[in-house]
């Protein structure tokens, strides 16, 4: 992504933050991370998110979606040393998200995958979250989310991250941001 558009994402994440009064330090605002997963199309698959702490013990995360932008399909597997992947819970701070895990098919879910992305979604047990509502993803679950109509704030607290061995439904993407 060009420079020019990272710049413009990050100032409209962190006017969400604000909406939310979540305060962040200019540090934090400055290193906005803006994922787009490779694929260019942010405003439908895309996350943007600030990293409070990542260590080799636990990790803090807020997580901002624009309205109906998803973050694919994913899983977080046993790690290289054996060690179980990550375990992450998410808490609903502002907006609404609709959360994908394996389980029973929920009938009529509320959100879709993005269109000509559909295949690249399997989870579809759906978890609704409203603002100060919470729930514990386990280690290796295929899970995804999308935000509401007005978009999301999420605060994942987790076991450590390690985004480079996320394994993701569709192949085609990249983790780790290019800008």
């Amino acid at each position: 992504m060009k420079k020019e558009l990272v710049d413009s994402i990050r100032k409209r994440t962190y006017e969400y933050f604000k909406k939310a009064n979540i305060a962040l330090t200019e540090d934090e605002i400055e290193n906005i991370e803006v994922a787009d997963f490779g694929l260019d199309n942010i405003e439908k698959i895309g996350l943007q998110l600030v990293t409070y702490i990542n260590n080799n013990r636990y990790c803090a995360k807020e997580m901002v979606l624009f309205p109906t932008q998803t973050c694919p399909e994913h899983r977080h597997p046993e790690r290289e040393d054996g060690s179980e992947g990550k375990m992450e819970t998410f808490r609903c701070r502002w907006g609404k998200v609709y959360l994908y895990i394996e389980g029973e098919r929920t009938t009529n879910p509320k959100a879709k995958p993005p269109k000509g992305y559909e295949s690249s979604y399997t989870a579809f047990h759906e978890i609704i979250l409203e603002p100060g509502e919470q729930f514990t993803i386990q280690p290796n679950t295929c899970h995804w989310f999308q935000a509401g109509e007005e978009g999301a704030i999420v605060s994942e607290f987790s076991s450590n991250s390690d985004d480079a061995s996320d394994i993701f439904t569709d192949e085609n993407i990249k983790r780790l941001p290019e800008y």
